[in-house]
């Protein structure tokens, strides 16, 4: 017998903090820092493809307002983060259902202090063969 999880973005009534026509937008509960919000489509979605034009618009006219609203407010810049990992269970944290979060950042604030300032050792050098092979990819 499987488990199914409701999904508690395709009826988040109270928790909307602004719409539009196809997109809305709310704040992540959990959080990673003060105004980390979440933008997604209102119809249920999971992956990033299926999204209309219509939805990508309604999405990014959202994104760019939250980002007018909390840059200089509550920091300096913002990450827009979206992550499909259809390889992870659906819990408390993942949900399936297509979401951008928009996260306030300023320097050394405390998703640097806790975890980037470790990922230097992540980055590698790109060489001439994975440059050829992934542009042939996204050209061809």
């Amino acid at each position: 017998m499987t488990e199914t999880i409701s999904c508690p973005f395709c009826d988040p009534l109270e928790r909307v903090v602004k719409s539009n026509d196809s997109a809305q937008m709310l704040l992540s509960d959990p959080r990673k820092v003060p105004g980390h919000t979440l933008v997604m489509p209102k119809r249920h979605v999971e992956k990033p493809w299926e999204l209309t034009a219509e939805e990508l618009q309604d999405i990014f006219a959202l994104i760019n307002f939250v980002e007018q609203r909390v840059v200089g407010k509550l920091g300096t810049g913002c990450d827009i983060r979206q992550g499909y990992k259809p390889f992870l269970k659906q819990d408390a944290l993942k949900v399936n259902h297509l979401t951008f979060h928009v996260i306030p950042r300023a320097k050394d604030d405390y998703l640097y202090s806790v975890s980037e300032k470790y990922e230097e050792d992540l980055f590698a050098e790109l060489d001439d063969l994975e440059r050829d092979e992934v542009t042939k990819l996204l050209v061809d």
